[in-house]
């Protein structure tokens, strides 16, 4: 039996990992910054030995994109240097680590769903420090180690962009939301499958392999509000603005899609539809209408 850390078990990914974890045969130890600091490495040192840890899955990360900007030197403890030193502590005990990591590698200039090889550019400070923790990682390589990059992750747990339309919806009889940036939502829970599918597979792979995993299909984040309120039976006014009409502190890319190709032919992963899976997420949540 399998031995499996979940670190920033508290978010939206490792919630549904937590949610999914009675149906597989390991012996999984859910970890938040309260139990384990990850930013400790001797902590993680004892917590694998006294464990006999087998694999880390890494969902904690410093996610607060336009705060990042102000705290650039925290962002980084938990985006770069706590990955490195999961990715140490890897391979001197020989742990499979599976790392999260994110669209906004990439600067959202490309024509085409970006592959695991396209070169990053982060264009915002959170993006710089995942792809930092991405490097670390790589240059440690732990034997049979992966990244998944995501994008526009959401779920019934945690706070994000579905959880946040909810709210405004029921609030307010009008909403502008970004028509100008598009990309693909992921239901956390359709990724905590995909991570717990890979668990099964014996790999030792050398070096580290990078995968994108996002639900199907593309949509606007106007899209995604107007899916929200039709789906859910919000009657709320949706207008279409441009990015400049909404300016943040961070940028965002203006185009996130991921070509999934690969996770898909290496792990023989079936992925949900966008929409589908946002159904899903909504009928869980207790806030599907009849469609």
């Amino acid at each position: 039996m399998l031995n499996v850390l979940v670190t920033g078990s508290h978010g939206q990914l490792g919630s549904e990992i937590k949610a999914l974890s009675s149906h597989y045969a390991y012996e999984f130890f859910f970890t938040d910054r309260e139990e384990l600091d990850i930013s400790d490495k001797t902590k993680i040192e004892i917590f694998c030995k006294e464990n006999a840890i087998d694999v880390i899955i890494n969902c904690a990360a410093y996610t607060a994109v336009d705060k990042a900007e102000d705290e650039e030197e925290i962002a980084d403890a938990v985006n770069r240097q706590a990955v490195r030193y999961l990715a140490e502590i890897s391979k001197a005990y020989s742990i499979k680590l599976i790392h999260i990591s994110t669209d906004y590698v990439f600067d959202g200039t490309n024509f085409k769903p970006y592959t695991e090889i396209d070169r990053p550019g982060p264009n915002n400070v959170y993006g710089q420090t995942k792809l930092a923790g991405e490097k670390a990682m790589i240059s440690v390589n732990p034997a049979g180690s992966i990244i998944i990059r995501t994008s526009w992750l959401y779920s019934g747990y945690g706070s994000n962009f579905v959880k946040t339309m909810l709210r405004l919806g029921k609030e307010r009889d009008r909403l502008g939301v970004v028509f100008d940036q598009v990309g693909t939502p992921t239901y956390a829970r359709d990724l905590a499958e995909a991570v717990l599918q890979i668990l099964n597979v014996d790999t030792t792979r050398d070096p580290v392999e990078i995968y994108h995993y996002s639900n199907e299909g593309v949509c606007s984040w106007y899209d995604l509000a107007k899916a929200i309120f039709e789906i859910s039976g919000i009657q709320c006014e949706v207008n279409p603005i441009e990015t400049v009409e909404y300016p943040t502190p961070a940028a965002r890319p203006s185009y996130s899609l991921l070509n999934k190709s690969k996770i898909k032919k290496e792990y023989n992963i079936a992925i949900p539809y966008w929409r589908d899976s946002l159904k899903e997420c909504l009928e869980k949540m207790g806030e599907r209408n009849n469609v």
